[in-house]
C-alpha cells in the first residue's frame, strides 16, 4: 500500500518510492536525504500535525507537513 508520509501513525514504517514537488523544495528533500529507496519511519508529531519528526538513514529530520506530503512511501507491514 502507498501513503505520503504526511498520513502516516506513529511507528509506521515505510520505503520511499517517490519524491514529488519541484525546485526548491525537492532539492531540500534531496539533499536531507530523502531520496527513493531510503527506509523511513515516523517518530513523533506535533500536537497539531505540524511538523513531523521521522527517521531515516539512521538519523532523526523534522519536516513540515507540506514537504511531507510530497513523499510517497510503500507502507512495510
Amino acid at each position: 500500500m502507498e501513503k505520503t508520509l504526511d498520513t502516516f501513525k506513529i511507528g509506521e514504517k515505510g520505503v520511499i518510492i517517490k519524491v514529488n514537488g519541484e525546485g526548491v523544495t525537492r532539492r531540500r528533500l534531496f539533499d536531507m536525504g530523502v531520496t527513493p529507496g531510503a527506509n523511513a519511519k515516523l517518530v513523533k508529531k506535533a500536537p497539531l500535525g505540524d511538523p513531523i519528526e521521522i527517521t531515516i538513514r539512521n538519523y532523526e529530520l523534522t519536516l513540515r507537513k507540506n514537504e511531507a506530503k510530497q513523499v510517497t512511501l510503500k507502507v512495510e507491514d
